[in-house]
């Protein structure tokens, strides 16, 4: 299993300088098997990432989401997503941050057991709610990334310099367009998730919903998204506006659950 682990891990890495080395390169043209690894690396590599995931949370004694098991899991579904974006082309340069993201996530449970179980067959919309969850914030995290990149390019455009990838990457417009339809479906499930926990908290985890700063915090992240999809439906908000609206919100979405998992497992060991 620890080769397992590490040969994830190196695939990732792999990919991962690939992708840099395109985007650096633009002029040297890839060779047809290099075009060929780079496409399909980080495929395999989510695929042994999924192996590991599943066999970690599911197991014998209930679903077991321990900090390093749902960070491995967002981990896995960035990678995943920011690859499918560099297939579509929709987020360039995107999986050359994601994928080292996802190297050092898929060893987090390796190097930090620490089991939080609960049974599933009692509370089988719990794993439902949590799926959604992690997949919500997997996609904004991916926005987040997508939003540095966007104003990487803008920086460069405006001292002068070429943009990568040697002017085969869509306008920024279009960009953007694509960035705010990820944030657009990346909030549908946030809502999703904050709906199903304070309407149903009872049922899904067998206790009434508390008010923590993870409430809060979520809910401010949620506010912020939507205030930035508002703004650019009815204002045209683009640019470094939307882009750091996006950045933000991802910021209270981190707090809100990385930083009461970590609290709560790491400094009080609970």
């Amino acid at each position: 299993m620890i080769l397992l682990y590490a040969s994830v891990a190196a695939a990732y890495l792999a990919a991962a300088w690939i992708e840099w080395r395109r985007l650096s390169q633009p002029a040297s043209p890839e060779s047809t098997p290099v075009a060929t690894i780079s496409r399909w690396l980080p495929l395999l590599a989510i695929a042994g990432h999924a192996i590991l995931v599943l066999q970690a949370i599911f197991t014998d004694q209930g679903l077991d989401l321990s900090l390093a098991n749902a960070l491995s899991a967002v981990a896995g579904l960035t990678a995943l997503f920011a690859w499918l974006g560099r297939l579509s082309g929709t987020l360039p340069g995107v999986a050359a941050a994601a994928l080292p993201v996802a190297a050092a996530g898929v060893l987090l449970p390796a190097a930090f057991p620490n089991p939080h179980r609960f049974s599933f067959t009692a509370e089988p919309w719990a794993a439902l709610h949590i799926a959604v969850a992690l997949s919500a914030y997997a996609l904004l995290i991916v926005a987040a990334l997508q939003a540095l990149v966007l104003l990487g390019f803008e920086k460069r455009l405006h001292r002068g310099l070429p943009e990568p990838g040697g002017g085969a990457l869509p306008p920024l417009l279009t960009l953007e367009r694509f960035l705010f339809r990820l944030v657009g479906a990346g909030y549908l499930l946030l809502t999703l998730t904050l709906l199903s926990g304070v309407l149903f908290s009872e049922e899904l985890f067998g206790k009434a919903l508390t008010f923590t700063h993870k409430t809060v915090f979520s809910v401010l992240s949620w506010f912020v998204f939507g205030a930035v999809l508002y703004g650019r439906h009815r204002y045209g908000w683009r640019g470094r506006t939307a882009l750091n609206g996006i950045l933000a919100g991802s910021a209270l979405l981190l707090l809100a659950y990385i930083g009461s998992k970590f609290v709560l497992e790491v400094i009080l060991g609970r």
